[in-house]
């Protein structure tokens, strides 16, 4: 099919829920202490997959006016999933359905359904035009359990085939939501039931790929053997079908059903360590749509599918452990990988990397993290420390004042004093730093608990980890190897939280510096195994230094973010000087400064001598100094050629 008749590659329709996913792994549901919050839902978990691995994917779906609907609704957006079928219901709330992982064999899980928003999706949810731009559009078997999004799910069908796209199914069959066990039985995944198979063998006709696990081709087709099952179904429609077969794979069938499974078109096999079944086989249809959509032969259809679905299984989660195209040709490649797939450190990179949700080609912080900075300065000027805090509110003021709701400024805040601050940025769509480290401290200490991920735990996903390091390549040993350990045991939390982590080098107070010893320092971390999302590093008028940082890093990671100057509370003018070379190393991608901005203004407002509106307006416009500046150095810089020169 040609793919610039329409303008999405695939609608899937049908639930859209939250997935609580307990995170104690090896004990009871009952015994879940906490819950991570995940969307999810057979259909949104494949348009999340599906637009991860380069489809172009939408949805049909009804969510709650609630606080979780509006999840649903963004997190879709940040995954590039288009939203235009996603309806707010404003009388009903969205499902949610909570899970555990108990052993390899037992997925406890419980739906809460009771007349939620997605089981309300009617005809008149059915936009023709939003259906007919999509090349095919996927339904689900849940959906056809009740009769209003039966009849919406077969009008989408009848739409989508006039407008010459394709109908895929996706038998989904939950018995507890069909009301066939109890409610504390939802991973029950088969009862016979002989309605339920008449109901679902009435959209066969429409069907032209029909995906489902054993047990799913059974309730499709009204029996318990396999071959008999597939058999009857062929004799209702010609669509392509496939079998999922667990740990052996697939089986494809694009004609006749042979005598054995074996015997149909069987794609690559991929041996792993089950860790979590639930949203496997969601992976395995984006996998597969990946493949079916873009003409690939079916055995790599089945290839893309089986590789797609090992991945998942060796996740926490669903939606959030779908591959992205990148990470899928990597684990494609020749490279042994260990049998417990999630200690591939590199595909788990390649992971967490490729599903960040916003890149940056310009970012400007206004960095207010200062703590012992401020208590200094109320000291020196007879100044109340209680009112710090209140000054750092002005900072994000400042931000937006110049910002506007550009998401390419950030504010760097504390939790000590910065919190007001902090909890305000959440309506924002700005970049939001936050500190970890004992101001001043070297060896480099926490400013929490003994255990970071501890208090990472608590921090908000989007408060980006920044941990300022006095460390210098030439430290003595044992300095340099304490201060390492650290920084490996925060990396280490940033991956167990989902938090990105910036890491901040200041050489120079520990040692003499030349063009060649931030990027030596750089060098030795990766060389340990580090990789921060984002650096930040000091100013320096030295072009050698910077084409130096400009090749290590993309060297060694090049899926990092990229750098941030830190100012070290230089004179404006000098700032701005250093700006020309850094500005010319392409990693370089702008600021995070401080005291050069609010120095002033903090203190005559703490001396009671500018209010507040004067102290925003001040920081505003210093602000703004500075990243015109920046911008200028930027568009001057010979950028294009200094990664090659160095």
């Amino acid at each position: 099919m040609a793919r610039s008749k329409h303008r999405l590659d695939l609608i899937t329709i049908g639930r859209s829920c939250i997935d609580l996913y307990g995170q104690q792994i090896g004990g009871r549901l009952e015994d879940m202490a906490s819950f991570a919050k995940y969307i999810g839902g057979s259909p949104t978990n494949t348009a999340v997959g599906a637009a991860r691995l380069g489809l172009n994917a939408g949805l049909l779906t009804r969510v709650g006016a609630d606080h979780f609907g509006r999840f649903i609704s963004e997190q879709l957006e940040r995954e590039g999933v288009v939203t235009d079928g996603v309806i707010t219901d404003p009388d009903r709330l969205t499902a949610l359905v909570f899970l555990g992982i108990r052993d390899p064999d037992t997925f406890p899980l419980i739906f809460y359904r009771e007349n939620c928003a997605d089981m309300a999706l009617d005809v008149g949810d059915v936009d023709p035009t939003f259906i007919q731009s999509a090349a095919a559009v996927l339904i689900n078997g849940t959906h056809l359990s009740r009769d209003a999004v039966f009849d919406a799910s077969i009008r989408a069908c009848n739409l989508a085939r006039a407008g010459g796209g394709r109908v895929v199914f996706d038998i989904d069959y939950r018995p507890v939501l069909w009301g066939l066990t109890g409610r504390d039985r939802g991973e029950n995944r088969f009862v016979a039931d002989a309605a339920v198979t008449a109901r679902l063998q009435q959209v066969l006709p429409l069907c032209d790929l029909i995906v489902g696990t054993e047990e799913e081709v059974h309730i499709l087709g009204g029996t318990t053997d396999t071959i008999a099952a597939l058999r009857e179904i062929r004799k209702q429609t010609d669509a392509l079908l496939v079998c999922k077969r667990g740990p052996q794979g697939c089986s494809a069938f694009p004609g006749a059903i042979p005598d054995s499974l074996d015997d149909g078109v069987v794609g690559r096999g991929f041996p792993v360590e089950v860790f979590n079944v639930l949203g496997a086989g969601d992976a395995f249809m984006a996998g597969f749509l990946r493949g079916w959509l873009r003409g690939e032969p079916l055995a790599t259809c089945c290839e893309y599918a089986n590789a797609c679905g090992a991945i998942v299984v060796s996740r926490h989660g669903c939606a959030p452990a779908m591959a992205t195209w990148e990470e899928l040709q990597s684990f494609l490649g020749e490279r042994r990988r260990p049998f417990r797939l999630r200690d591939d450190v590199e595909l788990e990179h390649i992971h967490r990397t490729s599903t960040r949700t916003r890149d940056y080609d310009e970012l400007t912080v206004l960095a207010m993290d200062h703590r012992s900075q401020f208590e200094e300065l109320c000291e020196r000027i007879g100044a109340d420390p209680e009112r710090i805090a209140v000054f750092k509110t002005l900072a994000l003021k400042a931000v937006d004042r110049l910002a506007g709701g550009d998401p390419r400024f950030g504010v760097l805040l504390d939790g000590r004093f910065g919190m007001r601050g902090l909890e305000d940025a959440a309506d924002h769509p700005y970049w939001i730093g936050r500190p970890i480290e004992l101001p001043g401290s070297c060896p480099l200490v926490f400013e929490s608990s003994a255990d970071v991920a501890t208090e990472l735990a608590t921090w908000p996903p989007n408060h980006v980890v920044k941990c300022l390091a006095f460390y210098h390549p030439d430290d003595p040993v044992d300095l340099r190897e304490r201060q390492e350990r650290q920084l490996l045991r925060l990396q280490d939390a940033c991956l167990k939280t989902g938090h990105e982590l910036l890491v901040e080098i200041i050489a120079s107070k520990n040692g003499p510096v030349d063009s060649q010893t931030v990027s030596r320092a750089i060098q030795r971390l990766y060389d340990l195994g580090m990789k921060p999302d984002w650096w930040k590093l000091e100013p320096t008028d030295d072009a050698a230094a910077w084409a130096n940082v400009d090749r290590v890093i993309p060297e060694n990671d090049p899926r990092c973010r990229g750098v941030l100057l830190l100012g070290l509370s230089a004179p404006e003018d000098e700032l701005i000087a250093s700006f020309a070379a850094a500005a010319s190393a392409p990693i370089v991608k702008g600021f995070a400064v401080g005291r050069t901005i609010f120095a002033d203004a903090a203190e005559k407002w703490l001396t009671g001598q500018m209010d507040d509106e004067a102290a925003i307006q001040d920081l505003s416009a210093r602000f703004a100094v500075l990243v015109d500046a920046w911008r200028a150095a930027k568009a001057q810089a010979p950028s294009a050629t200094v990664r090659e020169a160095g």
